[in-house]
């Protein structure tokens, strides 16, 4: 392949990429209006609290099973037809309750709660898991990048709409406008350069074509559907072999754990500043920290453009310390200027650990990655919907200050461990790349193996992937 040709192919999938990410950014702003005006709208048709609490935990349990079952679901399916049916599957739900009778508005209404639960997730992992194939090699972190950025502009114009779009259009225009953004986001997936259906092996074709098989033949598909019983539990052993990733894994719910108590004592904490207006915390903080992701975007995209490295596991760790401070600082009631810093170094560092993590994981092989994905969208919904639970509840007795700075400090802890290994794990490292002909010799195992190795101009920082 000619450079030219290199460079045509590559500007065509960036082209690409760049309207995937505008069609997952349309359909973001969607889903956070749909946080809003679907649980505004359960609290309308049941009158109920409880129904809320329930409603939001019924959508996270699915994604914790939609989670545990995207590798099988990858394994069978492809990325492209996977993320598709996705946003299909939202906008379908979204119709199906605007269409629904009185009488079935609350049945619809948890199952649209598990459809968008479980399709949002499966969607969010076949996308992480598949960006290295869309971009290519070394192009993870300006990708992510793109995608944080995408998500985080639509994440606070979702909520900032969804008041006036429920309150002078309706719940009816409020769910015809999530369907029509789950709608364009699935129109962008087309365009992919991908296949839509899963390709046949030779011996399914040579079983239509012949209309039977052997008992040999019978034995050996028996011997296949034995290999795909015993790839989960395999795939997840291996999963558990990755140097810090389990680690990694584990930080990452802490952290979702983090999320749920900031999240939650955000309203109770602007309303003890401000009675009268306690949206008005709630929103400048959001803008102030989507700014802040955002601009850190703008950083990394240059720092890997100019270094060809990407921040690694260590960024992860020391991006979890940083965001879970700043986010307990923006409880400790400072005055207004301090808080916008704050809310921007919060925002800045999440955008960080967001990438950080998510790049690092693209660099395992691709079956393993799809596992990791899984894993992780799991283990975040799992420490998200308990710490929900915990947090409500401890919000009632300590005010939020303490609430959140248990929370966040836990994940300080871990991230600490954490960051502690991966340091252990770099020393070693070059402790062995300084033994006289090491070198040589992982050149030589490299050259007959296959997986996801440093990142391109970088060191190992103790959590990489070796080629084994």
């Amino acid at each position: 392949m000619t450079s030219g040709t290199a460079s045509g192919t590559a500007a065509l999938q960036e082209r690409r990429y760049r309207i995937l990410v505008t069609g997952y950014a349309i359909s973001s702003y969607g889903t956070f209006l749909n946080v809003v005006a679907l649980s505004l709208y359960v609290y309308a048709v049941t009158d109920r609290a409880l129904a809320v609490g329930v409603f939001m935990a019924v959508r996270l349990a699915a994604g914790f099973v939609a989670g545990l079952a995207a590798a099988a679901v990858l394994a069978r399916w492809t990325a492209k037809g996977v993320m598709f049916w996705a946003n299909v599957a939202q906008a379908a739900a979204l119709l199906l309750l605007v269409l629904a009778p009185d009488g079935f508005r609350t049945g619809t209404l948890f199952a649209v709660s598990a459809v968008v639960g479980a399709s949002g997730t499966l969607f969010m992992v076949t996308l992480r898991s598949s960006i290295p194939d869309m971009v290519g090699e070394g192009r993870h972190t300006w990708a992510n990048s793109l995608m944080v950025s995408g998500r985080s502009m639509a994440m606070v114009a979702g909520f900032a709409s969804s008041g006036v779009v429920v309150s002078l259009l309706g719940y009816t225009a409020a769910f015809l406008v999530d369907m029509a953004t789950f709608l364009v986001c699935a129109l962008t997936v087309l365009l992919l350069p991908m296949p839509m259906s899963p390709a046949r092996s030779d011996d399914e074709s040579g079983d239509e074509k012949d209309g039977q098989g052997s008992q040999g033949e019978e034995s050996d598909g028996g011997q296949d559907r034995e290999a795909r019983r015993r790839r989960v539990p395999a795939a997840l052993v291996a999963l558990g072999a990755v140097p810090v990733l389990g680690l990694m894994v584990a930080l990452r719910g802490i952290d979702a754990l983090g999320s749920s108590s900031h999240n939650a004592a955000l309203p109770v904490y602007s309303t003890e500043l401000d009675a009268d207006n306690p949206a008005v915390f709630v929103s400048v903080f959001w803008c102030v920290w989507a700014l802040g992701n955002v601009l850190v975007q703008q950083v990394l995209q240059r720092y890997t453009k100019r270094t060809g490295r990407s921040v690694g596991a260590l960024g992860f760790g020391l991006g979890t310390i940083a965001m879970s401070g700043t986010f307990i600082l923006a409880f400790a009631g400072l005055p207004w200027a301090a808080t916008v810093v704050v809310a921007l170094l919060a925002g800045a560092a999440d955008g960080l650990t967001e990438v950080s993590y998510t790049s690092h994981l693209q660099t395992l092989p691709s079956p393993l990655r799809t596992h990791a994905f899984g894993l992780s969208a799991t283990v975040e919904n799992l420490g998200f919907g308990v710490g929900m639970i915990v947090v409500a509840a401890a919000l009632d007795v300590f005010t939020p200050l303490s609430v959140v700075g248990v929370a966040h400090g836990a994940a300080i802890v871990l991230a600490l461990v954490y960051v502690a290994r991966v340091l252990r794990g770099r020393g070693a490292q070059e402790a062995q790349e300084a033994v006289p002909g090491s070198e040589e010799r992982e050149g030589k195992k490299g050259k007959g193996e296959s997986g996801a190795g440093p990142a391109r101009g970088g060191h190992r920082d103790g959590a990489e992937v070796s080629g084994g």
